[in-house]
């Protein structure tokens, strides 16, 4: 299993040709996971101008809940682990994702080199 990241989820179902090859295959391979952190981001985005969905609600409805895609929710370990990360990466969003990377032991399906400096968590992109 692979957890994947807001942006490559985004990618896959809206620009597949941005996905590296090896990013593609996982994806397409189902052995996936998604986390609510993703959700949550899409939500409080939405307003901005640089939005990257108008309606995040219908579109989680219809490319994750309807394709089954198993959706992580937070739980109190991996708030733990956040607590533990070094302060590599500035983003909230994506600090969570690396958090529950690792205490859940997946790789990430990450084009973001700042999530690969974490010697904890294993990105696939390349």
């Amino acid at each position: 299993m692979h957890l994947v990241d807001t942006h490559a989820l985004l990618w896959a179902n809206s620009a597949p040709e941005l996905l590296s090859a090896s990013a593609r295959q996982v994806i397409e391979s189902r052995q996936i996971k998604v986390s609510v952190v993703s959700f949550l981001e899409l939500m409080l985005k939405k307003t901005k101008k640089e939005a990257p969905l108008a309606d995040p609600v219908a579109w989680w409805d219809r490319y994750i809940t309807r394709a089954s895609i198993e959706a992580m929710p937070v739980r109190v370990g991996h708030i733990a682990q956040l607590d533990m990360l070094p302060d590599l990466h500035k983003d909230p969003f994506d600090r969570m994702l690396i958090a529950q990377a690792v205490f859940e032991d997946l790789p990430i399906v990450t084009a973001d080199e700042a999530i690969a400096q974490y010697s904890l968590v294993k990105t696939v992109w390349k």
